[in-house]
């Protein structure tokens, strides 16, 4: 059949990428080109191959080992180009001419159609072949693509690259934020000079709190724990503080998954239910976005009724582990508005 591009979700299991390369041998192909991606329920391989069994050959092989949605569509000798200085050189043409958006767009990412949408709404589309990339409060770049749903590594690519049309944000490094009782904070990136108002800020955390952040009322946070929270090849955290103290620590994670990051925070007792939460963790998804990340995950306590409720109304699922006092959100970084 020559070129074909294939994608199928798998769960994550050892050996499940060896068991998709193996089935597609055995059918004769030729693996050039592969990628990873992170999506809703479950991690999107795509190969582009060389091989001459049937589309429906190839699905029938690929979901007799686990495969799960299995889409063949024809591909070109063209879609063999290396795919990060593919987006590097159309980058560069973006910044040079930032009204062919959605032209480019729909090269980056394949489609077949894109084209500008003025008024509607951006949030998440029920039909999985369409794609919404927001670029201002009433404007955006609606995507279409027949063969291959999009992903949400693909829209968090996307969301990357559309802000490469965009005005330069004003620096983040800190805010102020005005919480439901009045009261102002500031928020700033987390470095080592804070190692010791974050040592009182455990302090002066209840055990109950400590739980909820550690599954354990840690009384310090160990001083090589501390390092990790600062390495910025590691993560991004923040802090927030107020009269002198730190008073609230809120942490994004790198995580071996692709495009997956993980968020914790700790506030203070005496500073909870006033919204800090909720904005830092904004702050972080959006930080997340920015960095490429496609899904942001938070692994609770069951009994931590506050945190669960402050993931759901940034839209977050919740789900069960294996272990029943233990809940797993996962959040989509397009779930949070543009702004």
């Amino acid at each position: 059949m020559g070129f074909l591009r294939i994608r199928t979700t798998v769960d994550e299991r050892p050996g499940r990428l060896a068991s998709l390369a193996s089935a597609l041998a055995a059918r004769g192909g030729n693996i050039l080109g592969l990628s990873v991606q992170s999506d809703a329920d479950g991690t999107v391989d795509e190969f582009v191959a060389d091989i001459p069994a049937s589309p429906e050959a190839v699905r029938e092989a690929l979901e007799a080992v686990g495969g799960r949605r299995v889409q063949v569509v024809p591909a070109t000798a063209h879609e063999l180009t290396d795919e990060p200085t593919r987006a590097l050189l159309l980058a560069s043409r973006l910044r040079t001419t930032p009204w062919r958006l959605p032209e480019l767009l729909a090269e980056l990412l394949r489609a077949d159609d894109a084209r500008w949408v003025y008024g509607e709404p951006v949030s998440d589309l029920p039909d999985p072949t369409l794609l919404v990339v927001p670029v201002a409060q009433r404007r955006a770049v609606r995507l279409r693509r027949a063969g291959l749903p999009f992903t949400l590594t693909e829209a968090a690519r996307a969301a990357g690259f559309a802000r490469l049309a965009q005005p330069a944000p004003r620096s983040a490094a800190e805010r102020p934020v005005k919480l439901a009782d009045g009261a102002e904070v500031t928020v700033r990136p987390l470095t080592s000079i804070y190692r010791e108002a974050v040592r009182d800020l455990h302090d002066r955390c209840s055990p109950e709190a400590r739980r909820f952040r550690y599954f354990t009322s840690m009384p310090a946070l160990p001083p090589r724990t501390f390092d990790r929270l600062c390495d910025r090849g590691r993560g991004f955290s923040l802090v927030a503080g107020h009269d002198g103290q730190v008073v609230a620590m809120a942490n994004l994670m790198f995580t071996p998954d692709p495009g997956v990051a993980e968020l914790a925070l700790l506030v203070e007792d005496r500073w909870q239910g006033l919204g800090l939460g909720a904005t830092l963790a904004r702050m972080l998804v959006r930080q997340a976005r920015d960095l490429g990340y496609a899904e942001v995950r938070a692994t609770l306590l069951a009994d931590n009724a506050r945190m669960r409720g402050l993931l759901t109304t940034l839209g977050a699922t919740l789900g069960h582990t294996e272990d029943p006092a233990i809940v797993e959100a996962r959040l989509p970084v397009g779930a949070l508005a543009s702004a």
